[in-house]
């Protein structure tokens, strides 16, 4: 029973080691995380799930720094707008557009956490141009239909 937990705590130890790796090839370098945030890989195809904003806003953060661009600042009314777009998208089925307002938005749908939307906008040539778009606040948000095509929709919104 010992050799099969450590068998398995060694396992562990280098899926770990092969995702801290990735994650730095990801950004660019050293000065990237070492590993995520428990709440960016949090599911979110369930009732009730809820996004930590803070920390998914944080992981844009630091994607636009290994681009030279400035931080952005979570804001709680673009959070409420990105909530009622999300909204809107798990219930139609039908991408919202982009108020006037805002810089950028964001769209993905089917992810069921936030690390694997993140990754898709990222390795999108154009969602990573607007991953880094100027702009200086933020919202992000999740909504879950599991009667819809995708199930989970997400919104990321950037406005000044």
């Amino acid at each position: 029973m010992s050799k099969i937990i450590s068998k398995l705590a060694k396992g562990a130890v280098a899926a770990g080691t092969v995702l801290a790796l990735a994650a730095c090839s990801s950004f660019g370098g050293a000065t990237a995380p070492a590993a995520l945030a428990p709440a960016l890989s949090a599911r979110m195809d369930q009732p009730n799930a809820r996004l930590d904003s803070q920390q998914a806003i944080g992981l844009i953060n630091a994607y636009r720094a290994t681009r030279g661009v400035a931080p952005l600042t979570a804001d709680s009314g673009l959070n409420a707008t990105a909530q009622a777009l999300a909204s809107q998208y798990a219930q139609t089925g039908t991408a919202p557009t982009k108020p006037q307002a805002l810089v950028q938005m964001k769209l993905s749908a089917g992810y069921s956490t936030f690390a694997e939307t993140f990754s898709g906008w990222r390795n999108n040539a154009a969602d990573a141009v607007g991953l880094a778009a100027p702009a200086s606040k933020a919202g992000v948000a999740v909504a879950y239909n599991p009667s819809s095509s995708y199930g989970v929709y997400w919104v990321l919104v950037l406005g000044n």
